[in-house]
């Protein structure tokens, strides 16, 4: 069976490495499939969940939560590298939620005020938050 390598990078380290036979990623033009032995390739990555499906068993997949960061395939090897991302056993849902909460009451202060750069940095707050909720109640 054919099998790629996935890492997972951030300023922390190293946060993800197994082989995998299957890889589902959100870049900015969408959804991408991955197998092994897909082409060479480098993309912008979007806040998403990653799924992986390793080889070790047909129903074990891993999910990680991704805040953007750059895709990159080459020779069977999958490259992510990102600010931050957590695998779904590594997430504290309740901290995500309080997060959220947060996040939600800053984009609200800053729209009252039209600081529409504190809008944007809230909103991104809040989908990393969401993401780390879904990621994290699988």
């Amino acid at each position: 069976m054919a099998e790629m390598t996935v890492q997972i990078v951030t300023p922390d380290g190293l946060k993800y490495d197994h082989h995998a036979k299957f890889i589902l990623v959100k870049t900015l033009d969408g959804e991408m499939g991955i197998l092994a032995n897909h082409e060479n390739l480098m993309a912008p990555l979007e806040v998403h969940e990653m799924k992986i499906r390793r080889i070790d068993d047909d129903k074990h997949v891993d999910w990680v939560a991704v805040n953007g960061g750059i895709l990159e395939i080459k020779n069977n090897v999958v490259t992510i590298v990102a600010d931050s991302a957590e695998r779904e056993r590594d997430i504290d849902v309740s901290r995500a939620e309080r997060a959220k909460i947060r996040a939600e009451k800053e984009i609200e202060e800053a729209k009252e005020h039209h600081r529409i750069d504190e809008v944007q940095r809230a909103q991104v707050a809040l989908r990393r938050a969401l993401n780390r909720i879904n990621v994290g109640s699988k």
